[in-house]
Parts: C-alpha cells; sequence; structure tokens
C-alpha cells in the first residue's frame, strides 16, 4: 500500500479526543516507509492542523467529510461547497427547530451563541425524565462537540448572509441528544437529490454537497498524487467513512466501529483506545517490507 486515508474521531483519536504517541510514531514510520498518511475527517482542516501542531507531522486533509482537500503546507486544493441558497434554507430550518448545529467555513466553524445552552437544556430534560442515570457519556460527547478549534460565534445564521459577506459552507452538522428530533432532522434531508447526508457519531448528522465525499476526495487525491486507488487503504469506524472504505484498495474498521462498518471493512482493528491506527500503520509497513 502507498497511501492510506485515516479517520479522526473514534479512528485515531482515543476517547479522551488526543492523538497517542504510538500513532504519532507509526505515522512518522509510515511516512519513512513510503506511506502517504492522509486525514480524512468531518472536522475542518484547521482545527486537524492545531491537533497536529506539537508533533511535527503534516500532512494531506480531506476535512468536511470531503467538501475540501488541503495540502500538506495548508494550501486549498479542492472545495466543493454546498449552494447559498441550499446552505440558508437549511439553516434556517435547524434554527427554527431550535437545534445545535455548525456551518464549517474556509477560516471558522460558526455556531449560534446560545448554542452551549441548547445542548444543557436537553441534557437536562434527559436527567429529568432519568433520575438517577448516568450522563457522563452524554456529558463528554456535549463537550467535545464544543472543544473543536475555530469556533465563532452568531446571534442568527441571517449574519452570514448579509449583502457585504460571502461565506462559502462546506458542511452543515446537527446535533442533538433527543432521538426524535434527532430523528426529524434525518427525515427532513434524506431523499434530498441535491446534498450527501451523513454521520459521524451517534447524536449527529451532516450535510455536504451531493459531489462531497471521503470516497470521492480521496479518488480525487489518489490521482492528483499518481497513486492508484488499488495500492490506497482506509479506516474509520462511521457511516461518514463508508464512501473512502468502498472505493479504497483495502479497508480497516476500528474494533470501537459500528456493527456495519465492521461488516463492510476488509479488517477489523483494535479500537482507538487500544492504537488501532498504529496496528494498521505497522502491519501495512511489515507487508510493504516483505513485498521488496
Amino acid at each position: 500500500m502507498r497511501m492510506i486515508a485515516v479517520d479522526l474521531d473514534g479512528t485515531l483519536l482515543n476517547s479522551e479526543s488526543k492523538v497517542a504517541k504510538d500513532s504519532i510514531d507509526a505515522i512518522k514510520k509510515a511516512r519513512d516507509n513510503g506511506i502517504e498518511v492522509v486525514i480524512a475527517t468531518g472536522r475542518a482542516s484547521f482545527d486537524v492542523q492545531a491537533i497536529f501542531q506539537s508533533t511535527g507531522i503534516k500532512t494531506w486533509i480531506i476535512s468536511a467529510n470531503g467538501a475540501v482537500i488541503h495540502d500538506p503546507e495548508g494550501r486549498l486544493y479542492h472545495a466543493v461547497p454546498i449552494d447559498p441558497k441550499k446552505a440558508e434554507g437549511i439553516l434556517e430550518w435547524l434554527e427554527e427547530k431550535n437545534y445545535y448545529y455548525e456551518v464549517f467555513s474556509d477560516d471558522a466553524i460558526f455556531t449560534p451563541q446560545n448554542g452551549k445552552e441548547l445542548l444543557e437544556i436537553e441534557l437536562d430534560r434527559l436527567k429529568s425524565a432519568n433520575p438517577g442515570a448516568d450522563f457522563s457519556r452524554l456529558e463528554q460527547a456535549a463537550e467535545q462537540q464544543i472543544s473543536q478549534h475555530g469556533y465563532a460565534y452568531i446571534r442568527s445564521y441571517r449574519e452570514l448572509y448579509q449583502p457585504d459577506r460571502s461565506v462559502n459552507v462546506y458542511n452543515i452538522l446537527g446535533f442533538s441528544f433527543d432521538q426524535e428530533k434527532l430523528e426529524e432532522g434525518w427525515q427532513r434531508f434524506k431523499d434530498a437529490k441535491d446534498i450527501t447526508l451523513v454521520t459521524s457519531a451517534e447524536h449527529n448528522f451532516e450535510i455536504e454537497h451531493l459531489q462531497a465525499s471521503k470516497g470521492l476526495a480521496l479518488e480525487k487525491l489518489s490521482q492528483k498524487l499518481g497513486i492508484p486507488l488499488h495500492e490506497t487503504a482506509a479506516v474509520g469506524d462511521s457511516l461518514n467513512d463508508c464512501s473512502m472504505l468502498k472505493i479504497a484498495g483495502k479497508s480497516f474498521a476500528m474494533g470501537n466501529a459500528r456493527e456495519d462498518i465492521k461488516e463492510l471493512a476488509d479488517e477489523v482493528a483494535p479500537t482507538n483506545d487500544e492504537n488501532g491506527v498504529a496496528h494498521i500503520l505497522h502491519k501495512l509497513i511489515e507487508q510493504n517490507v516483505k513485498s521488496v
């Protein structure tokens, strides 16, 4: 294998949203052995750059679930924004329904000023309805959601559509702890013909341009770098990884992945807390050495 696309949350990042030293060392070793390591995530590119800032690692970054590609120096290579009118209509609906939402653009992740309050209200309702239940996992999910880099707070989505302002929207994320509300959002957008609808975690749904996916971005990058898809690998844990797992020559699911992702993949690796990505990289390095 000459290239591998690696998801972040639930894959390279452990349950504390950190990259373990073993994984960092494995990425460096893989690159030293001729394997191009690409980060493929639903996160924004500037968030990824912040995560790796202290590691000395610079990679190609497929961000916003494939809507954007940046080179290792942070230069924009490819982007597919959502149609402005389409994005505006989606945001209008999310705001009317009181969803916590995030808008991924070129330089910031826009989110409502009352976003944290919206999540706290939903958690409080769940706690009231389920006294004595353990909500530590949900509290961690809420904290993780609002701890990314590059947030910019807005009073309303309308601020993004002023006459003197032009904002490229690459990804719109809706988030809720209310399962009925989450399902309502999924039903609202699942049959739309001009967008891609995926999920990257238990409590969200994400919307991109129809021609934006991790798989399409990996294909475009393989052409750019002259690496055939049959010589690429991909690893992930959730539904937004499906497109790249299907298109790559070799696919891996994390041990903590959804069951349908495990069934889709060629192999199942250890979990993200067991340095599953490092395990995969060492395996690919060993196979490459043997084939020389």
